[in-house]
């Protein structure tokens, strides 16, 4: 579709878009007319199954690749330097995508969608997501919320678009193109860590919150174990990578885990921000918030090859709210068997993600109710100052 281009095809299940009169045809925010419980009856019974062999056969395929990719760098010193500059750059990009793919898997075995053994999800998961240097449990709790509390301007747990009196006073300073290329840089490069570490674009807390400590305000008591071992787990990751260090160098260690990790980190942020952030997705405050509408407002994108790169949680994350103990592998049967009921509430736009990431960096500034609208609880994004 071009920059501007949208979105919902109820009755098609291909990804094509119909025809719309409006680049940005907002999706309906009252009440649906289908229950959760008729979306699940029209999904085939297999989808919900979760097979622990197809799972794995996923782990097996990724890692599998990325250590092909490491074996192949074994060999740039071979390489005239002419080739060597073009090599490394080839090998962050596709090592960076495959374990972009690695944290998709950590991120279902977090929602108890790998196998049917809770303690089995939680160990992969826990691996997985602790060699990319996430607290797997901390982030798996913190994201549960946010599943429960999708589109809620009051008790959603990131990217939680802020009313137009909240912004910050440069905000404004920064709303030309300039200002967006430093914002986009600095969300892509330090966005998740600075998510992790000090809860930046997450919901207010009181209290410092943090991913890292097991007595901050994000975790109940009965929670801390669970993060004590997560620490537990990037420290094993960290000093891991300082012995490499000591045994590599330090030069070594950034080109081979480094810059792919960047690029996994940045890759999360800009799905994750493009999955709830888009001019026709509507947030709501208390007063009208509930959960079937939250989870609805969410949009399904195209990656082209990287959706399967990404085990599809890129083009599937509308029916990943709705039911997200399903196992990725099922996903898109999934949504074209919910997408002739949801009808116009299903969300989906084929721009490419760079074009859309820099739409809405434009067009989604904060978020107000419609002026003289009656629906005061339902906010939907501006951008004029």
């Amino acid at each position: 579709m071009g920059g501007g281009g949208r979105m919902s095809e109820p009755n098609n299940p291909s990804h094509s878009p119909s025809p719309s009169p409006s680049p940005f045809q907002r999706v309906p925010h009252t009440k649906p007319p289908f229950t959760v419980g008729e979306l699940k009856k029209a999904v085939p019974p297999h989808c919900f199954h979760r097979s622990v062999l197809h799972s794995f056969s996923y782990v097996v395929y990724d890692l599998s690749l990325v250590f092909l990719f490491y074996y192949i760098t074994t060999y740039f010193s071979l390489l005239p330097s002419s080739l060597t500059v073009l090599a490394w750059p080839l090998y962050w990009t596709l090592q960076g995508c495959t374990l972009t793919g690695v944290w998709v898997i950590a991120h279902e075995c977090g929602h108890h969608a790998f196998s049917d053994y809770q303690w089995l999800d939680d160990a992969v998961g826990f691996v997985l997501h602790s060699s990319l240097l996430v607290p797997y449990f901390s982030w798996k709790i913190s994201h549960r919320r946010h599943h429960s509390n999708t589109g809620s301007l009051d008790r959603d747990e990131v990217f939680v678009p802020k009313p137009k009196s909240k912004l910050s006073c440069f905000s404004k300073y920064l709303n030309n193109p300039l200002g967006r290329a430093l914002t986009l840089a600095v969300t892509l490069t330090l966005g998740w860590p600075m998510y992790l570490a000090f809860n930046v674009s997450g919901r207010p807390y009181d209290g410092f919150a943090c991913h890292y400590n097991p007595y901050g305000p994000i975790y109940s008591a009965r929670e801390r174990l669970q993060i004590y071992i997560s620490d537990a787990g990037i420290f094993t990751a960290g000093y891991v990578l300082y012995r490499l260090v000591l045994a590599k160098g330090m030069a070594w260690v950034v080109c081979v885990y480094g810059i792919p990790l960047l690029i996994v980190n940045a890759f999360l942020v800009l799905i994750t921000y493009l999955q709830h952030t888009h001019p026709t997705l509507p947030h709501y405050d208390s007063s009208e918030w509930d959960w079937l509408r939250g989870a609805l407002a969410t949009v399904d994108r195209d990656y082209g090859v990287l959706n399967k790169v990404f085990h599809n949680i890129t083009d599937t994350h509308v029916a990943h709210h709705l039911f997200s103990t399903m196992p990725h592998y099922n996903a898109m049967e999934a949504t074209r068997a919910i997408k002739p009921i949801l009808g116009e509430y299903y969300q989906f736009d084929d721009t490419p993600f760079y074009k859309a990431m820099w739409r809405e960096a434009r067009e989604c500034l904060y978020v107000e109710p419609d002026e003289g609208g009656s629906e005061k609880g339902v906010f939907w994004y501006k951008n004029k100052f």
